[in-house]
Formats: C-alpha cells, sequence, structure tokens
C-alpha cells in the first residue's frame, strides 16, 4: 500500500489529496484506524488507543517526509538517529489527545458538513470545477484508500479543527504586550561616552614565575601545539619544463609571420555627425563652416548637443556605413570635417578627432614574447609524457625522491607545517604549490602509504609523501613565555580597567558629572545620537549598546569595547520611544507573529495539561515489533 501511495503521490491531484492526510499525522499525529478497546496498542490516551497498524502508517509518513528533505532515502537506524521516532510519538499523543477531549465534550460532525467539506475539496472535481463521484473514487483508489478510512480521517480532521481553531483563531495579542514590543523595537537613546584604554590605568608590573606558573596551567590548552607533518614533494607545471633558449630564431620569424595579424593595432577615430533634412540645408551649413563658423556653433544653430551628434570610437571596419567611413577616415587632421556626405539615411558632414593611427608592433618588440609563448607549447606536450612516468614510477612503489632523482626533478621538503600552514615558530609556510588542497591532502595521508597527486592550476601536478607526523602536545611554560607573559598582562589589564570603569560609574552615580571626569582623564566627552537596539555603530560595541539600554533615562553603565578591549562609560541623556512613520506595516506583521505564537502556546499548554489529566502510554515493545513487521 505505501509503494502505491509513493507512486500515486506524483500526481497533482493526490499530492493535494494527501496534503491533507499528511496535515494530520504530521500536526496533530494521525490515527486513520483508532478504536477503543484493542489490546495490541502503541499509544493510549485516555480512552483512545492507536494501534501497532496505525503507528507504522504514521512513521513511514514522517519518515518518508525527512528522506524527501535530505533528498535521499533512510533506513530506519538513520531515522532513529534523526529523532523519527521521538517525533511520531509527540504526534500520536497530540492527536489521541484531541481525540479524548472531542468524544468528552460530544463533538462531531454532521454528515451534511463532512460532505460539504468533502464536495469542497478540488482533488475531486472534475472538468466542470464540480464534485464528480468518478474522480473521487478514482482517485482514492490510485492512492490505495478506502472511502470509509478517507471520510473517517476527513470527519477526525475537522473535529479536532474545531478544538484547534476555537484555541488559536482570532486570538489578538493584548495590547499591553504590543506596546511594549513596540516601544522595544522602536525605542532610541542620546548617550554620552568615554573611550577609556589602558593608558587611563596604572601600569601592570610583569609577573614572576609565581604568578605566572599557576596561571599558565590554568591556561595550558590555549598554547598546546598543533599537530605538525613532516613531507616531501615535487611540483611539475610547463613553467618548470619551459627552454626558452631551445627556441630558434626560424622558429620566432615564422610564428610572427604567422601571426603578424594579431599583433596590428587597427585606425581608430572618435566621430562625430551632424544630420541635415535635404542636400541644399547640407551644402548651406558646409559654405558657412567654409566661411569660418565653428562646427560647435553648427550643432547649436541646428538645435542639437554635442550629445546628439556624437557616434564614438571607430574603425574603419567597424563603422556600418562605408561610404561615411570613408569620407571620416579620409580627414588627415585631429579636428578636422568632411564635406557633405550622402550617406545613407540623408546628407551628413562629419567631425573627427582623437585620431589614432593604424600600429603594428615589430618582430623585435614581440620577439621575446613569442619566444615564452612557444616554449610553453611545448613545455605542456612534455608534461603529458613526464606524468605518466612519474605516475608510472609511482605505481611501483618509488618514493617522490627516487622519482626526483631519476628524472631530475627538484624535491622541496616541508619539515613542520600544521593545518593551517604554519610552522613550528608560528611563522606562515610559503611557496607550497596549490596550498589548501595541498594541506588537506597531506593531513588526510599516512605515512608510509601511497598518495594521489594534487592538481596546480590548469595543467599542473604535485606529488608527495608523507615522512612524519609530529603529535600534538602541551608545551611547557619556557617555550612560550613571552606569550603567556603578554596575556596575562592583558588580561589583568582588562580587569584593572573594568574596576576603573565601574568606580567611575560609581561616582556619576553619585552625582559626577561625565564631563569633569573627561577633563581628569584628558579625555573628550562624545555623544551619540538615535542609537538603538539594532544599532551596528563602528565605535560603540554590542555590549556597550545592550548595557545603554539596561535602564531609564540617566541611566549609567559601563561596557567592554569592541573585540573586549577597553572599556566604554556612558550615560544616557534622552531617549525616545515612539514609532517612526514608516513602521506600521513592520508593526502589523510583528503583532501578527505575536498573536500567532501566543494562539500555538495557549494550544501546546492545553494538550500537555490534559495529557496530564487523561495519562499517556507508550508500549515500545509493540512499537519495535510494528517496525520489524516493515
Amino acid at each position: 500500500m505505501l509503494d502505491t501511495l509513493r507512486n500515486a503521490a506524483q500526481t497533482r491531484i493526490v499530492k493535494g489529496l494527501l496534503a491533507i492526510l499528511i496535515l494530520s499525522f504530521m500536526v496533530w499525529g494521525g490515527q486513520t484506524l483508532m478504536v477503543t478497546g484493542t489490546s495490541d496498542a502503541v499509544v493510549t490516551v485516555g480512552d483512545v488507543k492507536v494501534s501497532t497498524s496505525d503507528y507504522r502508517l504514521a512513521f513511514e509518513r514522517q519518515l518518508s517526509l525527512l528522506s524527501r528533505q535530505l533528498g535521499t532515502p533512510l533506513t530506519r537506524q538513520q531515522a532513529r538517529a534523526f529523532g523519527v521516532e521521538q517525533q511520531v510519538y509527540s504526534q500520536l499523543v497530540a492527536g489521541a489527545t484531541l481525540d479524548q477531549l472531542a468524544e468528552d465534550m460530544n463533538l462531531g460532525l454532521s454528515e451534511d458538513r463532512l460532505a460539504r467539506l468533502i464536495g469542497e475539496d478540488p482533488a475531486f472535481h472534475g472538468a466542470n470545477g464540480q464534485f464528480d463521484r468518478m474522480t473521487f473514487s478514482s482517485v482514492l483508489r490510485n492512492a490505495g484508500l478506502t472511502e470509509q478510512d478517507y471520510i473517517k480521517n476527513r470527519s477526525q480532521v475537522a473535529v479536532r479543527s474545531q478544538i484547534v481553531d476555537a484555541l488559536s483563531d482570532g486570538f489578538a495579542a493584548p495590547t499591553i504586550l504590543v506596546d511594549a514590543v513596540g516601544k522595544y523595537r522602536h525605542e532610541t537613546r542620546t548617550v554620552e561616552y568615554l573611550m577609556l584604554s589602558n593608558a587611563n590605568i596604572d601600569p601592570v608590573k610583569a609577573p614572576g614565575d609565581d604568578v605566572l606558573a599557576p596561571w599558565f596551567e590554568s591556561h595550558k590548552t590555549n598554547y598546546r601545539a598543533p599537530e605538525y607533518r613532516k613531507f616531501s614533494y615535487i611540483k611539475l607545471e610547463p613553467e618548470d619544463l619551459m627552454a626558452t633558449e631551445a627556441v630558434t630564431e626560424e622558429e620566432l620569424r615564422a610564428d610572427y609571420e604567422k601571426r603578424q595579424g594579431s599583433f596590428r593595432t587597427p585606425a581608430t577615430r572618435t566621430i562625430e555627425q551632424l544630420a541635415f533634412p535635404s542636400r541644399e540645408a547640407a551644402d548651406a551649413a558646409s559654405a558657412k563652416l567654409a566661411a569660418g563658423t565653428s562646427f560647435d556653433d553648427l550643432i547649436k544653430a541646428e538645435g542639437k548637443s554635442a550629445t546628439d551628434v556624437l557616434l564614438g570610437d571607430f574603425t574603419k571596419e567597424q563603422m556600418p556605413d562605408q561610404k561615411v567611413a570613408e569620407a571620416a577616415f579620409a580627414v588627415a587632421n585631429d579636428g578636422g570635417v568632411t564635406p557633405v556626405v550622402e550617406g545613407a539615411f540623408g546628407p551628413v558632414i562629419l567631425r573627427v578627432t582623437n585620431i589614432r593611427q593604424e600600429a603594428v608592433r615589430s618582430f623585435d618588440e614581440v620577439k621575446e614574447e613569442l619566444r615564452k609563448e612557444i616554449a610553453l607549447s611545448v613545455a605542456r606536450d612534455q608534461l603529458v609524457g613526464l606524468h605518466d612516468k612519474i605516475e608510472d614510477e609511482r605505481a611501483a612503489g618509488a618514493t617522490v625522491k627516487e622519482v626526483a632523482d631519476q628524472l631530475k626533478l627538484k624535491l622541496a621538503t616541508v619539515d613542520a607545517i600544521d593545518a593551517t600552514g604554519k610552522d613550528q615558530n608560528g611563522d606562515d609556510v610559503t611557496g607550497l604549490p596549490e596550498q589548501r588542497t595541498l594541506l588537506q591532502d597531506v593531513f588526510k595521508a599516512e605515512v608510509g602509504l601511497e598518495t594521489l597527486a594534487v592538481h596546480i592550476g590548469r595543467d599542473g601536478y604535485a606529488w608527495f609523501d608523507l615522512e612524519e607526523v609530529i603529535p600534538a602536545r602541551d608545551r611547557t611554560l619556557d617555550e612560550v613565555r613571552d606569550e603567556v607573559a603578554a596575556d596575562w598582562t592583558a588580561e589583568q589589564q582588562r580587569v584593572a580597567l573594568a574596576a576603573k570603569a565601574a568606580e567611575l560609574k560609581n561616582r556619576l552615580k553619585k552625582g559626577a558629572k561625565l564631563a569633569d571626569i573627561a577633563t581628569e582623564l584628558g579625555l573628550v566627552v562624545e555623544t551619540k545620537t538615535r542609537l538603538s537596539r539594532s544599532t551596528q555603530d563602528a565605535a560603540l560595541s554590542q555590549a556597550a549598546i545592550a548595557a545603554a539600554f539596561g535602564g531609564p533615562n540617566g541611566h549609567v553603565a559601563n561596557a567592554a569595547g569592541m573585540g573586549g578591549e577597553g572599556q566604554i562609560l556612558m550615560q544616557v541623556t534622552g531617549l525616545d520611544d515612539s514609532a517612526p512613520a514608516n513602521a506600521l506595516d513592520n508593526d502589523s506583521r510583528q503583532i501578527e507573529a505575536i498573536a500567532r505564537a501566543s494562539g500555538d502556546d495557549i494550544l501546546d499548554q492545553m494538550v500537555a495539561t490534559l495529557q496530564s489529566v487523561y495519562g499517556v502510554s507508550i508500549n515500545q515493545t509493540l512499537a519495535e515489533q510494528a517496525l520489524a513487521q516493515r
């Protein structure tokens, strides 16, 4: 039956039908065959019992849903790891609880109402858009369901919905809650503050070993040496095989002659075109130019702008009208104009600027480029054969050192490197080919086992042998004394600065002025206006922004600065909790979300309370047996 359901669910109509059925199982737990008095109940809530077949069907549906979400079929063991069994128990218990409540309240559904619900389902509509008995039977048959089971399930879902809708639908969030949320979201504050630094406290004295040693012991994991690995590698790229000195003069000249066109830069010029409605008008304009009128004045006289007449930069071949192109490229001087030209769309006069003559790079100018290109092409061909030789040697068990010696390749050795690319001194190891990929493979490898080649760029390869694994270990204090001393000092400075900020905060609370404290410390009072809880500020840390909203107007606070460094001493000098003009839509969505969440909470609390009243029992042995029959 489940196979039939899966196959039938591929059709659009049946998907709509199963959406209703799945809803009952996913949201409220599904018991299409729940009866009172059965002896094989997996779940029992009050007098409502869930049989093994119902449990198995609910499990199958939940497993199918999760498999679709993950894009791969899950086994029962995998499903258990994802908590599917517990989800199914929760769903079935919730559904049975609502069924028991419906029975206690004598809730039901008239046959007329049930008929209307089924008749309104578009899954059962025929071509005329109305309920069709043949379609109804066909859809259920294709889904592997009996009419009796479907009708019972549809009735059960409708009765449960009466309870759910009565509790959660139409719930309005309390006004006091809505107002509080609105004020919280829209409130802005003006804050005056000082940026305190280590310059505002006494220097911390260097610690002795009696202080440093116990501190180091409690923070030893922070200084643990990571795992390092030693490996050797050979790299092979076309550039490594390139022999420019082997390229002859004859080869260079032949390649130059073959590709000479690619070294040519065609002539270009910027062309402006002034069009005229008739030849007479064009000739009159040409006469004005001959009499001394400028081309710019002629443009204005025609009621046009410079943008209107600008065609752009062109080569002769690029111009669409070759008559115009001939005239334009016949102009010898920059800024020169043409006679009247009968273009494809009427008479025009052209002005030509930015004249750039054709240029051809000589053989001497490009021969070194050609030499490299030819040598590189030859090297690429050589690399293919050399790669195959190396692979054959590696397959025969040769080490990279042996391969390097045999084929006269350069061998490189990295004595110690961690997974992040640093050596034992904490410095970056440079010069590694395709470093990220290479290190990933190095840290997956085992000493003495063959490794695969690593691709480098488009054409290159690297082969490596892992020679030694240096295990991670705890460093001694002597190894990291300077780093430990610096960290201890920084921590003590943060503590001392926080204490200083707290002391100054208490002075402000007792009536001191922030400006006076600023003068004492040689600082300047800074001000931030329209600060909101969601502000992302370049000067104030998130901790400081949160602290600024920790009290009413006049509130005084201190907090760590950006990255935990420094301290910010602040005082709230103004606040505004009125909503901005454009907040209405956002508030409406927020209020709706509050109402939905509140309604769901009420429903959850009711179901939990009913479960404690009715009593819930789960027979896991029967559940296991039910799943064993799958």
